[in-house]
């Protein structure tokens, strides 16, 4: 499944997800992350998430695709996907 991870999180805990999403996904830009995963690496980054988080006041949205999206960016691309197979 491909997936995009949106997320706003209090500031001591902005690097530790960052972090943690550059490992599984790829870094589209701040706050935001894209990238094709199996329901095994799914499972093992909302783990990973939940343990970085306060739910209290932390906030991730997480949209689940059955396909890569087609993306136009209006503007700078951060971190353009042209080097990703």
């Amino acid at each position: 499944m491909y997936i995009i991870i949106v997320y706003d999180v209090s500031v001591e805990r902005v690097n530790k997800v960052k972090k943690f999403l550059r490992q599984h996904l790829h870094w589209v830009q701040n706050s935001v992350f894209e990238g094709e995963v199996t329901k095994a690496e799914f499972e093992r980054i909302k783990a990973g998430l939940k343990e970085i988080i306060n739910g209290e006041e932390d906030a991730v949205v997480i949209y689940k695709l059955r396909s890569m999206p087609q993306r136009e960016t209006m503007g700078v691309e951060k971190n353009p996907l042209s080097d990703i197979l």
